[in-house]
């Protein structure tokens, strides 16, 4: 057992890229691994910058050999009457490479066959990785990648060297004009001289001695120490960022650290402007106090110490300064205009080429708001109405030009500075959540309100001119809109049809839109019925009870998330199995006589007429059924659908007695008719919950 290490060193590759390409690299190895049948242990991935490795222990030093049997014609095919073998046996023995000796005949349950056992040798684990790593190598996905040189091959970066031994040994090969070697490099700056790697395991350490830490979350950590240190110094605390933690590790390869600070007069911007200016440009941690007050001070984290960290610092203060001042300018122009003025403004600022400009989707989402204030909340519905038409009027300041983030953040900021109450702004900035998959939810209605609207427009619009996401692709993040919407609407416990919002939402899309409305339609609900299911899933619920749910009905959300709940605790229950065999039988019964032509097609059915019944279990059937129904009206009606799933389940010993005590396809087409027209009734009373048809039984 020997360990392996394979190390590609590049130019610098992206933050964002090197984690994902890490988790690649390390399952494609392990796939190509266990096809080769090399027996392996724990892979670590390692990364910087400028380097992608994999370390993986206890690699076999030659693959596991397989014996396996082919078989080839019938014993009787293969052989003549006096046992010679047939021009069939001596195919079979050619194309296997053995000669016809090597023939035996075993039994099976289709007869005795000809069949020859055959050993496939094991090779070196050595000389199969001089193919699997290039393979590998050249698998890795990113974002983008570019090529360069004269070469056909692409990375994110170009490649300068790879490293690949098997404990001391090289893997030989060549990508391209790139040949593989025992040799690296350290840190450009601090040791840019070649450095051999005498064994695999050598590598973590000798890199660590050449200035270059390789372990991720070794390097984090120290980053995490030392920015700490550095801002109790300055009489405070880190605010807070994994997100720019989290690429900081991936910016550098050692870590010197350095705190500076920036004129007091700056503080007088709003936070978020500081935060972000020192954020996303210059990738500094901003130094908050004990009482969580922004400090004038910053701490950056470099890639390399220098001898004078004193300079260091007053270059970073330097950029710093300048960055402020421009903030500072942007913030004090966008402020000189109110925003009902930037809102005019949006008429100059595209949304989507067919669905026309920004102006033209805020009074779209503002009759959509107020259309849904006036279903949930009436008293909301002028503060609902101001949210919307300001929703989007920080899009053309300065500030969010510059930093694209602070969008819905300077909204709010520049409307309470105009004198917009404090619910108007809030919603201004709440309408983009959540913002990313398991995101923050609206904190107030209003703002739940103006996101469904917004969300919804551009679903509706995209779908309404043929952008509709397919497997790869989603330009607009529909399917995030889509659960954002359905997350909103269940945190607020919003009853309202979903049928009825695409309805509206298409209404207003009226002269935009170019496919076919009512095929729209459907297609949205469709699109929505996928995000229903797959969030439902993520809770835990069993594929078959969603599938039974959502195939009756998703127009009220919330029902849904209770009529699932429902089922769930009905189906621990003893009864629920008879139950729905039962509920099967009826709806198998009422597809046959559709079939049959002896109900339509279409679902219609005849009112069912007491006065026709003729034995006991008819009469006894539908004088429970009309019991269940008016009792489960109000459980209903108040989505108690746990109470009245339970009421619902007495039906099962009337209809049982039903289905005993009478022909459903008499012969007689009134009974027929009668008959099939009570079971439709419990058909549809059943449907109110789920189709039962669908869960397992």
């Amino acid at each position: 057992m020997k360990t392996l290490l394979v190390e590609i060193l590049t130019e610098e590759i992206p933050a964002g890229y090197i984690v994902p390409a890490l988790e690649a690299m390390a399952a494609l190895m392990d796939q190509k691994l266990s096809q080769a049948r090399i027996e392996h242990g724990p892979t670590e991935a390692l990364g910087t910058p400028r380097r992608l490795a994999l370390v993986i222990r206890d690699v076999a030093d030659r693959q596991a050999s397989i014996t396996k049997e082919v078989f080839g014609p019938p014993k009787a095919v293969a052989f003549d009457a006096e046992g010679r073998p047939t021009k069939a046996a001596e195919g079979f023995a050619k194309s296997q490479g053995v000669s016809v000796n090597r023939l035996a005949t075993k039994a099976t349950a289709k007869g005795d066959y000809v069949c020859i056992t055959k050993v496939e040798r094991a090779l070196a684990s050595r000389r199969l990785l001089q193919t699997i790593i290039p393979e590998v190598i050249t698998a890795i996905p990113f974002p983008k990648s570019m090529r360069w040189a004269d070469l056909s091959l692409t990375f994110a970066r170009p490649i300068h060297s790879i490293l690949a031994l098997l404990g001391d040994q090289i893997i030989s090969f060549k990508l391209e004009n790139i040949k593989s070697g025992r040799r690296t490099f350290g840190h450009r700056f601090m040791h840019p001289r070649s450095i051999r790697i005498g064994n695999a395991s050598e590598y973590v350490s000798a890199l660590r001695s050449a200035f270059v830490l390789t372990n991720i979350a070794e390097r984090k950590e120290m980053i995490e120490r030392q920015i700490a240190k550095a801002a109790s110094h300055l009489g405070g605390h880190i605010l807070p960022d994994d997100d720019l933690l989290h690429t900081v590790t991936h910016l550098v390869e050692y870590i010197a650290v350095s705190a500076g600070s920036f004129d007091e007069g700056f503080l007088k911007l709003p936070r978020e402007v500081l935060i972000t200016a020192m954020r996303e440009h210059q990738k500094y941690f901003a130094v908050v106090s004990s009482n969580d007050q922004l400090l004038p001070c910053f701490v950056a984290v470099n890639n390399t110490p220098a001898q004078d960290m004193a300079l260091v610092t007053s270059g970073h203060e330097r950029v710093l300064r300048a960055r402020l001042a421009d903030a500072r300018f942007f913030f004090e122009t966008d402020v000189k205009t109110p925003p009902n003025k930037m809102v005019d403004r949006l008429r100059g600022v595209l949304f989507q080429a067919k669905l026309g400009s920004v102006f033209e989707k805020v009074r779209r989402v503002q009759a959509l708001a107020e259309h849904l204030a006036e279903l949930t909340a009436p008293e909301m519905k002028a503060t609902v109405s101001r949210a919307a038409w300001l929703c989007k009027s920080d899009l053309p300041s300065q500030m969010v030009n510059e930093f694209p983030n602070l969008q819905g953040v300077m909204g709010r900021i520049y409307a309470i500075r105009s004198g917009e109450p404090e619910a108007v702004a809030q919603a201004i900035e709440e309408h983009y959540l959540p913002a990313y998959a398991g995101g923050p939810l609206p904190d107030t209605d209003v703002g739940a309100l103006l996101s469904v609207a917004d969300k919804l427009d551009t679903i509706c619009g995209c779908f309404g001119i043929g952008l509709m996401p397919t497997g790869t692709t989603d330009p607009y993040a529909l399917r995030r809109q889509a659960a954002g919407i359905i997350q909103i609407i269940l945190a607020r416990a919003l009853a309202v049809s979903l049928k009825g919002l695409i309805h509206k939402s298409l209404q207003l899309l009226d002269d935009k839109i170019s496919e076919d409305p009512a095929q729209t339609a459907r297609k949205v609900l469709t699109f929505f019925q996928h995000r229903i299911e797959h969030w439902l899933a993520e809770q835990g619920f069993a594929k078959d009870l969603i599938a039974g749910v959502v195939s009756t009905s998703i127009d009220n959300i919330p029902a849904v998330l209770k009529r699932t709940a429902a089922l769930e605790g009905l189906k621990a229950k003893p009864d629920f199995e008879p139950l729905a065999t039962a509920f099967k039988r009826v709806v198998n019964i009422i597809r046959k006589a559709r079939q049959q032509g002896a109900m339509p097609m279409d679902g219609r059915r005849a009112e069912t007429d007491p006065g026709l019944f003729q034995e006991p279990c008819e009469k006894g059937l539908y004088e429970a059924l009309q019991e269940v129904k008016q009792e489960i009206a109000e459980d209903i009606a108040g989505g108690a659908f746990d109470r009245a799933l339970l009421t619902v389940s007495t039906l099962k010993q009337p209809v049982d007695g039903f289905f005993d005590g009478v022909m459903v396809l008499a012969e007689d087409q009134q009974l027929r008719h009668n008959r099939l027209a009570l079971l439709g009734e419990i058909a549809d009373l059943f449907a109110v919950f789920a189709d039962f048809s669908k869960i397992s039984t």
